[in-house]
């Protein structure tokens, strides 16, 4: 492992040892000649030499012994020093190289890298894993691997034996005698591997060298050893001491994998697509591409006056999971619309084509509906849209037509006179702001009469409007006015963003309900520059504006609160928090980033003042009961002193008070108020409030139809019992029967008007089932048709390929963490995880890399062909894509060398993704979610988010021209018009007259986040993972967890089951069944 070192001399990491430890010289090194002593200089030469003479023999004595061991007053290194200083000493070798590690023999270590299951693995009739004693090895496959015979494109290998490097499907050309000899560790029939002896350490040195002169003569396509791996291992269970390491007998290993096996085996036929569902999906298809080939060919004949457009370049192509292979039961069908000649492009914001489309689709009773907020633009569609979705989905068209006929009627009005409630729009903006003066950042210019006044008047806040929901109407606005906000990761400001950031914040404060607040805001040094046009020049955030209004309401009812606080020394303490805020707020604002963290910091402290809480204590939109009540119930144990109960009698009515006061709902507050007179229990009150709301439930479903016509008796009944005195519900026996008949019914807080919306879902959104076949009509899918022929060639070159993705998007989705839009990981990226892994992982790989091995394309191509397998859109899009050689090498098994079981590999798979340290099936590390980045297309198939720039989120907001379908009623072409089509017009002016072009501004705001970091194989810009959020990397890393411990348990007792649909079941006491067992006692079982 370290340099070799000549005979008689001490190994290098020996002499290295003993320099630190002992601090000592080396052994060879010159000895000084000792001076003379004062009472010496006087004396004879004979005198002085024999002094000398006995010196010189004392100081060699006492320096060899001093180096022979550690001086007798040096303390000993503790366990941790001598751990840093091993760590110190260590080189990252290659692991493969060593066979043993620790005491006890992992399954890593017998099956290293080169040490694949052969066909000769197989299990007894007991159930135990029998490996066998032939492996073979990958030692540098991937970086010399070029196919036989007519598949090799002209290669002409090297002559003799050498280019081949000691592996690979070459390696299986190679004579025996020319192959590279192995040591493998054998396997005997009591069940436990035997290791043979060590080498020694010269002996390993030479092999080392020798491989390390062998890699660097190989071509640039080769795996490098995995990283960070040094010579030195602090614990044998990985780099956390997490779960159970390197612990695992083969028979515990067998059991895995035997199971693992069998769940792949049940899983996947009833999860794959079958045949009859391929061919009906294609069919449709063929319907579709019918109809988009009409409305094209319609639209470049007649509307643009195009008669030589040929209507047979229309395609629609399948994409994505159909045309892959990975396509699931049910699922989505991806279609990708390629019109060449179409001018603007389908993809152009500016064409119409999307928006003809969607209208055709609707025409023909489709549903459809064009998204394009997208990343892309796409049209969703349904093969047998409900009655009720296809009117919605066209009342929804509709809108958006006459929605743009008033903006346009608008724009129109503007060019005579202005109105002074017109909309503000992104060139007007821009107008004002290059027609002032010269700006700077000491002297702007605040154009109060053209902004404020008319364009940002209509920003005001509503009497029932929470400041957060005021602050998102202001986001809003400050979007559709092209600008953003200061932000950590946001590049810096324009001259012109800042002024129209700073008017927005004025234009938010003007806005505020509360007059006390906005002069109070109006008034402090960090706000009055942006009214007061003397005061030197300040940039603010409407982010910390905000903050600010939220935490000076809170401050400014300090003095007015109906309690204080709990004792003497807490009442102290939040007055300081009070004093501190206000003196903030006068602070001199240099940088409103870190001011705006200061702000945050202030006012979290106000929020926690319980005190305070009580004065703003409010119902908020959407919550429940329960909620609403456990956070009463918090103040009041905040409020009240320890051991007094007089003080709790005194405190209490007051909660309550306050209680009833902020619910939401005035004739539910009005109710509570004369059915609770008397109750001095807040849970009493919480009780009678879950209640009333549970009959407005039950009120609110009956009229949805959500119970069959034979139990509306027994509901009213519930319902006017549930609108009583608590106490009249709470142990009633005479209503056990009816109270029986209710628990049979359905639960009617599933559709109750007090549960949250869900933002990602409408009325618009396409039910799972019962409308026919789904697709998804993509306008811009050039890189993706090339990405899906990448992952067809993938799943040709080893059927365990596609088992293991269906098996991972299925476990995926039962456990809930495939859904992008709800910050989760998609489905493709699922894809690219699992081919990471077989890819660069597994040991030998089950895939070799497309990207690398045979990626230019044949020089038998055109230069056109070539062309267009070489880049797309300045992307390169090279790839090994001969799908016919692919499967020929892969029925003949020389594609890869590893014979692994299914189960074997699902299992690394998931211990990869689980943990970070040292794994058990292969000898890797785990990924690191932090800081690395999948990258399929790179040799080692992992990048640092530091060298890609993937270290913080981004918002990127982008401004488009969306264009409007043409008007066919009003459109003037040639065929409608005799006059115009006997016009000497020359052809190029007759199409500019015949086509009035609409667009109108668009803003997307886009968040690029790197929580979780997957590249693209071909965008390599684009991450993948980009709509996982901090929520969503939780629950995926959570769920992976969960999958390993789960694997790491088979055999033993354990109630948790891989593909266990998550339970949304609530425990939290806030359910229907426990207030059904609060109101009325437990069910009899």
């Amino acid at each position: 492992m370290f340099p070799s070192t000549g005979a008689g001399e001490q190994p290098l990491e020996d002499r290295l040892r003993g320099l630190i430890l002992s601090n000592a010289a080396a052994a060879n090194s010159q000895l000084a000649v000792p001076a003379l002593p004062p009472h010496m200089t006087t004396a004879s030469p004979v005198d002085q030499h024999a002094y000398l003479g006995v010196a010189t023999t004392s100081s060699q004595t006492q320096d060899i012994s001093s180096s022979a061991q550690p001086q007798s007053g040096r303390k000993r290194l503790n366990q941790a020093q001598r751990r840093q200083m091993n760590a110190q000493l260590s080189i990252p070798v290659d692991p493969r190289q060593a066979q043993e590690q620790y005491g006890r023999v992992s399954y890593a270590a017998a099956n290293q890298s080169g040490f694949g299951f052969n066909s000769s693995h197989a299990f007894t009739p007991q159930g135990q894993y029998r490996p066998s004693r032939h492996y073979q090895s990958n030692r540098n496959y991937n970086q010399n691997f070029q196919p036989p015979g007519d598949l090799n494109y002209g290669y002409q290998p090297q002559q003799g034996p050498s280019h081949f490097h000691d592996s690979g499907v070459a390696a299986s050309y190679l004579p025996e005698s020319q192959q590279p000899q192995r040591h493998y560790n054998q396997y005997s029939q009591n069940g436990s591997y035997q290791m043979e002896p060590r080498q020694s350490q010269n002996h390993q040195q030479h092999q080392y060298q020798q491989n390390v002169a062998s890699e660097n003569s190989v071509s640039s396509y080769s795996r490098p050893a995995p990283q960070n791996n040094q010579l030195y291992q602090p614990s044998h269970q990985g780099a956390h001491g997490r779960g159970r390491g390197f612990n695992y007998t083969a028979e515990e290993i067998g059991k895995q994998i035997s199971h693992l096996d069998s769940l792949i085996q049940d899983a996947v036929p009833l999860v794959g697509i079958g045949p009859v569902e391929q061919a009906e999906k294609e069919a449709f298809r063929a319907v579709i591409e019918d109809i988009c080939k009409e409305a094209i060919s319609q639209h470049e004949t007649i509307d643009l006056v195009n008669p030589s457009f040929d209507v047979a370049t229309v395609q629609l192509q399948c994409f994505g999971s159909m045309s892959s292979g990975f396509a699931t039961k049910a699922s989505d069908m991806d279609l990708a619309l390629l019109t060449p000649l179409s001018i603007p492009a389908a993809d152009n914001p500016e064409s119409p084509i999307p928006r003809l489309l969607e209208r055709k689709l609707l025409d023909m009773g489709y549903g459809a509906r064009l998204l394009t907020r997208t990343r892309v633009p796409i049209i969703k569609l349904c093969q047998k849209p409900t009655s009720k979705l296809l009117a919605d989905l066209r009342e929804e068209r509709a809108k958006w037509e006459s929605g743009f006929v008033e903006e346009e009627a608008t724009e129109t009005v503007q060019t005579k006179s202005p109105p002074k409630t017109a909309p503000i729009t992104t060139a007007i903006i821009k107008e004002k702001l290059l027609s002032s003066p010269e700006l700077s950042p000491v002297e702007p210019v605040v154009s109060n009469n053209s902004l404020s006044e008319n364009q940002l008047s209509k920003l005001k806040q509503k009497e029932s409007q929470s400041l957060t929901d005021y602050y998102n109407t202001t986001k809003r606005l400050l979007r559709k006015l092209s600008g953003r906000d200061v932000l950590v990761s946001s590049p810096n400001l324009s001259q012109e963003e800042g002024v129209l950031l700073n008017e927005i914040c004025k234009a938010f404060i003007l806005g505020l309900s509360d007059g006390d607040l906005k002069s109070r805001l109006s008034s402090y040094h960090s706000i009055q520059p942006l009214f007061d046009t003397s005061v030197p020049y300040l940039q603010r955030s409407i982010h910390g504006i905000w903050i600010q209004a939220e935490g000076e309401r809170l401050a400014m009812a300090w003095d007015n609160r109906p309690l204080t606080e709990s004792n003497d020394r807490r009442e102290f303490e939040c007055l300081k928090v009070v004093e501190g805020w206000r003196l903030l707020q006068d602070k001199r604002v240099e940088d409103p980033v870190p001011y705006n963290r200061l702000l945050f910091i202030a006012s979290e402290k106000l929020k926690h003042i319980s005190s305070l809480r009580l004065v703003f204590l409010e119902q908020e939109l959407h919550e429940d009961p329960f909620s609403y009540y456990k956070r009463a119930a918090k103040i009041l144990a905040d409020l009240t002193t320890s051991g007094t109960e007089k003080g709790q009698d005194s405190i209490t009515p007051i909660i309550i008070s306050h209680y009833i006061s902020g619910i939401s709902n005035t004739e539910m507050q009005e109710a509570m108020r004369k059915l609770v007179q008397g109750q001095t229990l807040l849970a009493k009150i919480c009780l009678q409030h879950r209640a009333l709301q549970l009959a407005n439930d039950y009120a609110h479903a009956l009229s949805k139809g959500l119970f069959e016509e034979s139990d509306h008796s027994y509901i009213q009944q519930y319902i006017s019992l549930l609108r009583t005195p608590i106490n009249d519900i709470l142990g009633n026996e005479a209503n056990i029967l009816l109270v029986t008949n209710i628990r049979s019914l359905p639960d009617p807080t599933s559709v109750s008007q007090n549960k949250p919306r869900d933002k990602y879902k409408d009325h618009l959104e396409f039910p799972k089932t019962d409308i026919g076949i789904q697709c998804d009509i993509n306008f811009s899918a050039e890189l993706a048709l090339h990405n899906t022929l990448l992952l067809r060639c993938y799943s040709h070159s080893d059927p365990r390929v596609k088992e293991l993705i269906l098996f991972v998007k299925h476990w995926a989705k039962v456990r809930g963490i495939n859904t992008p839009y709800r910050g989760t990981l998609s489905s493709y990226g699922y894809v690219l995880m699992v081919l990471h892994y077989l890819v660069n992982i597994t040991q030998p790989f089950v895939c070799p890399n497309l990207q690398i091995v045979q990626k230019d394309p044949p020089p038998t191509l055109s230069p056109a062909e070539i062309a267009a397998q070489t880049t797309c859109k300045g992307h390169d899009v090279r790839f090994w894509r001969n799908e016919s050689g692919i499967l020929d090498l892969a029925k003949r098994g020389h594609l890869n060398h590893n014979k692994d079981p299914t189960g074997l590999l699902l299992r690394g798979f998931f211990e990869y993704f689980a943990q970070g340290g040292q794994m058990t099936t292969v000898p890797n590390r785990g990924f690191d979610w932090g800081r690395q980045v999948l990258s399929l297309r790179t040799q080692r198939g992992i990048l640092t988010k530091q060298e890609k720039g993937w270290v913080g989120a981004k918002t990127v907001v982008e401004v488009t021209s969306v264009a409007a379908p043409i008007d066919l009623a009003n459109s003037t072409h040639p065929n409608d018009n005799p006059e115009l089509e006997k016009s000497a017009l020359p052809e190029d002016e007759s199409k500019a007259k015949s086509v009035k072009q609409k667009t109108i501004e668009e803003v997307k705001e886009i968040r690029h986040r790197y929580l979780f970091a997957i590249e693209d194989p071909f965008e390599v810009d684009h991450n993948v993972a980009r709509t996982v959020t901090h929520d969503g990397i939780v629950q995926i890393r959570d769920e992976f967890r969960r999958a390993w411990r789960i694997i790491s348990n088979i055999g033993r007792e354990q109630r948790e089951e891989l593909l266990e649909p998550v339970s949304a079941k609530r425990g939290d006491g806030g359910g229907l069944q426990e207030l059904l067992d609060l109101l009325h006692g437990r069910q009899p079982s």
